[in-house]
């Protein structure tokens, strides 16, 4: 950990200092190699007793910052206070890939816990796990898990579960709910201080800029219409689109009940709480438009002092959300039927398949991936399709593109492999019973999504379940 961890210059509201909450039997279930390779950590060091002590939260490097960081948020279209309830930040480091932080959660109750025991279970964090990397291999921006430990301790929910801790690695941990706490709870030299230090981490050539404020607004609007256009493209539902989970990095974080689409289908939701499906697949895109919306107005203080013409220019920034998601949209999924060049019929093309798969209840991974292959889908032996396939295959003829040369682009994009909802709890419910192997299979084959060795075939197969997969909000 560096010696000046950063977020402690930030004003004293914005975090609280907590005690450790130490666990009395850790043991490690994770250490991700390829990760603290990637940021150019030893793994070697990872694996000692003083790494684990550190993952389990019963000591500190000498320079940790320890915190639970202040924010609050709309949950479900609600505005609450909130906070770190079981997370610690134990600082920062300035990795081979930048400088990324490094938290500790399940690691324990802090001030902002509101009556929870700040604890987390096995099968919760090692679902954090594989989903981050099964999202990091596909190419999306998102938080990672370096480490999970079993505290040896347990944890009480519906019934008794073991505890676990899971060290999550950051861009940051700033959200979008940071800057509500900081408008509704700060005054505005708080609430600049806090834009001034993201800016400086995100975005630091804006720190001269004469309007840096709202042109800081801009550039996390692009990162967000990037990163849900990826979902979209992917098949990937995040499940809880809260203001809270929705970071100023522009990576994706929190996957408690999220999960990748199997048979198509736009009104899909798996949170067992989302009752009205505010945060179903088809929703995703303009819930991040009323997600930033809310960025924005926290803003209106620094972008101009007279409230009229800070709401124009946010406004204006705001607008350009649509437009941008719609390009990042197309532009995925124009690779996705091997076409490189954007004409003006690839959204109607593109439509026109997603009905049809809609209509059919094709599963959505396989479609995609199986028209660049050799794969024998119902689908593909329809009439519609058959009509659909002729005029795809116009389509590429028209950029002088040949269907082998489409097809090898679009084996590049179109993973055949997904973290499936059943494979997940398959292998969760290996690991609760001590069994880690079915874990390390899986996220072996999910960081080569596009790519199948011989003894992952069986995941590309989309089980038979006996109604719709529900998820809950574990993490």
């Amino acid at each position: 950990m560096q010696e000046n961890q950063s977020y402690l210059t930030l004003p004293s509201s914005f975090y609280k200092v907590v005690p450790l909450n130490p666990v009395k039997h850790p043991s490690f279930l994770v250490v991700n190699d390829q990760l603290a390779e990637e940021l150019g950590i030893d793994p070697d060091k990872l694996k000692t007793e003083r790494a684990l002590q550190i993952f389990a939260g019963n000591e500190m490097p000498e320079s940790a910052a320890q915190i639970a960081q202040s924010y609050a948020g709309h949950q479900f279209g609600q505005f609450t206070m909130l906070g770190d309830g079981r997370a610690l930040l134990i600082g920062e480091q300035e990795t081979k890939k930048g400088l990324k932080d490094f938290q500790l959660k399940g690691s324990g109750r802090t001030p902002y816990s509101r009556g929870g025991d700040g604890r987390a279970a096995v099968g919760p964090m090692l679902r954090e796990y594989m989903i981050s990397e099964a999202l990091h291999a596909l190419h999306i921006p998102t938080t990672r898990s370096l480490a999970v430990v079993k505290t040896g301790e347990p944890v009480y929910r519906e019934r008794v579960l073991d505890g676990a801790i899971l060290t999550r690695v950051a861009s940051s941990h700033l959200r979008v709910g940071t800057f509500q706490f900081a408008r509704h709870f700060c005054d505005e030299e708080d609430l600049k201080a806090l834009a001034d230090y993201t800016i400086n981490r995100h975005d630091p050539t804006l720190a001269n800029q004469a309007n840096r404020y709202a042109a800081f607004f801009s550039h996390v609007v692009d990162r967000q219409a990037k990163l849900i256009a990826s979902w979209q493209q992917i098949g990937f539902i995040h499940g809880v689109m809260n203001t809270d989970n929705m970071t100023i990095s522009g990576e994706a974080i929190d996957f408690g009940p999220c999960a990748f689409m199997d048979t198509f289908n736009p009104a899909t939701v798996f949170s067992s709480i989302d009752t009205v499906g505010r945060y179903a697949y088809e929703n995703q895109p303009k819930i991040g438009g009323w997600n930033l919306a809310r960025l924005a107005e926290t803003l209106l203080p620094l972008v101009h002092e007279d409230e009229d013409q800070a709401l124009e220019i946010m406004q204006a920034k705001l607008d350009e959300y649509p437009t941008a998601f719609q390009q990042y949209w197309l532009d995925g999924m124009r690779k996705k039927l091997g076409l490189q060049v954007a004409m003006e019929e690839d959204a109607s093309l593109i439509d026109q398949l997603l009905t049809m798969m809609y209509q059919q209840q094709a599963d959505y991974t396989n479609t995609f991936r199986g028209l660049s292959t050799e794969q024998e889908l119902e689908i593909f032996e329809t009439k519609d399709f058959k009509a659909w396939q002729q005029n795809w295959h116009s389509r590429l003829q028209k950029e002088n593109t040949t269907l082998e040369a489409a097809k090898a682009s679009m084996q590049k994009v179109n993973p055949a492999i997904i973290a499936r909802n059943y494979y997940v709890e398959e292998a969760l419910r290996f690991a609760e019973q001590g069994d880690l192997s079915y874990v390390e299979t899986f996220v072996d084959a999910l960081r080569s999504p596009f790519t199948v060795k011989k003894e992952h075939q069986h995941f590309q197969t989309p089980p038979k379940e006996d109604g719709p997969f529900i998820t809950y909000c574990g993490t």
